[in-house]
């Protein structure tokens, strides 16, 4: 099935038409019922028809051989023939009408008188077979591309420089569409692509302001370098890996691939991130224990990529740190370095260590293993520490809480786990923590539980081992 639209249109003809004699001026022609001579509606010669036979000469003009001749540039030219898009128009005026205003008006003819008209039609052809033959036009099909000036890729010899703007003979197919649709609508004979504004034209020269700039500023980026440090060791991004990843300019300047970007900080990530890895660590009885937790570096990767692309744009050499959403006390040697907590689930002992010092410890008691309770291994960071906190367990059926334990000194490290005195307690260490151990908590002695407390901070690591 061929789809058609229809149009309502003012068709004014520029081409040939058909066109009634001239006769001098006359007065008083008896037949009222016909056009006086020299009438033409659309530019079709109508003289001496009625209303009908009018109607039917102007819709055998366009319903016959009608066809739209399309003008580009270089002398080129194309026909959209009418009968091949299944072009029909039809007369939407009324014809009686003109002749009413002509008898009206004492049926005056000659060379003086203006006895041309234009009435509405209606046309319809076929969209898809129109399309064809658009796409076709040798116009379309032998366009030499118009380029804007641009700047151009990476060079390490010259740098960036600027392409210069190219005038071709690219048409810009949706103007072409719209004109062609807007002259099949008018029944023009003709279409003047260039005056009718199809050419696309060059939008950005050589001397562009903004593009020279831009090009200064990419320029600028090819010479620059971004240092990261961490501690002792440092990731330095070089200009020529910037310049490559450069794709344009924005609001803000040199705009870097963000997947480009992205890539570089996930190295970084892959190459520097702590948290979450095997470490080992040397524990007070002299063993060797290999570890994770979530204490730790990790690098906050969405930051440090709009970090990073803002420094690109910018366009200075910077040396900096990355964006963090976790942090540890050392990038030199072991992440949690000389400062720690070290629990030791095995030997019921917990050791606060300062700057490589031992400086307090104690016996405790850690998650009762018959019950399941026990102790996880890892290393953590502390949360916070609270005074006068009561701890409790699950909510029961009956809206109670399965415990309820006043502390006065409360350390959290991983989840509900923490550390805090235990006053209910007569005795810490030994075995008691595999059948009378807590429910995963380090108990401390209540005499010996603030001064650990006043030595504690935020994301102090916590290091449990068996």
């Amino acid at each position: 099935m061929i789809y058609f639209r229809k149009k309502t249109i003012l068709l004014a003809v520029l081409c040939t038409l058909l066109s009634a004699g001239v006769c001098t001026a006359a007065y008083g022609q008896e037949n009222t019922e016909t056009y006086v001579s020299g009438t033409k509606i659309n530019q079709v010669g109508v003289a001496g028809m009625t209303p009908d036979q009018a109607r039917e000469m102007v819709e055998a003009f366009y319903n016959g051989s009608y066809s739209l001749t399309v003008k580009g540039k270089n002398d080129l030219q194309a026909v959209i023939s009418g009968e091949e898009i299944g072009y029909r128009a039809t007369v939407a005026g009324d014809l009686t009408q003109i002749l009413e205003e002509q008898n009206a008006g004492g049926r005056v003819s000659g060379p003086s008188v203006n006895n041309l008209y234009e009435i509405a039609m209606t046309a319809v052809y076929d969209e898809e077979a129109l399309e064809r033959q658009i796409a076709a036009l040798p116009m379309v099909t032998d366009a030499i591309p118009t380029c804007d000036a641009r700047i151009s890729s990476y060079d390490e010899e010259t740098g960036f420089t600027i392409i210069p703007e190219t005038q071709g003979t690219e048409l810009d197919l949706d103007r072409l569409r719209a004109a062609v649709k807007e002259a099949l609508a008018a029944g023009a004979c003709e279409l003047d692509l260039d005056a009718s504004g199809c050419y696309r034209q060059i939008s950005v020269r050589s001397g562009d302001p903004g593009l020279n700039e831009l090009l200064n500023a990419m320029n600028r980026c090819a010479s620059m370098t971004i240092t990261y440090q961490f501690g002792s060791r440092s990731e330095t991004l070089d200009g020529a890996t910037i310049a490559s990843w450069l794709t344009g300019g924005g609001e803000n300047g040199p705009q870097a691939d963000p997947e480009a970007v992205s890539a570089y900080v996930k190295e970084l990530a892959a190459k520097y991130d702590t948290a979450g890895t095997s470490r080992t660590f040397q524990t007070s009885r002299g063993t060797e224990v290999t570890l994770t937790g979530p204490y730790g570096w990790k690098l906050d990767q969405a930051a440090e990529e709009a970090a990073l692309t803002a420094a690109i744009a910018a366009g200075e050499s910077i040396s900096k740190e990355p964006a963090y959403s976790a942090q540890a006390a050392s990038h030199d040697g072991a992440d949690y370095g000389s400062t720690y907590v070290e629990v030791d689930i095995a030997g019921q002992h917990v050791y606060f260590y300062k700057d490589g010092q031992l400086v307090w410890d104690s016996p405790c008691v850690t998650g009762n293993l018959s019950k399941g309770y026990g102790t996880p291994d890892g290393i953590y960071g502390l949360y916070y520490k609270q005074q006068d906190k009561v701890l409790r367990g699950p909510k029961q059926a009956d809206g109670t809480y399965e415990y309820e334990s006043p502390v006065s000194y409360w350390m959290p490290f991983n989840g509900g786990i923490g550390l805090h005195d235990a006053n209910w307690r007569g005795s810490f260490g030994g075995e008691i923590y595999k059948t009378n151990g807590s429910h995963g908590c380090i108990n401390l002695p209540p005499n010996k539980t603030k001064e650990l407390y006043d030595y504690l901070y935020k994301n102090v690591p916590v290091i449990c081992h068996s």
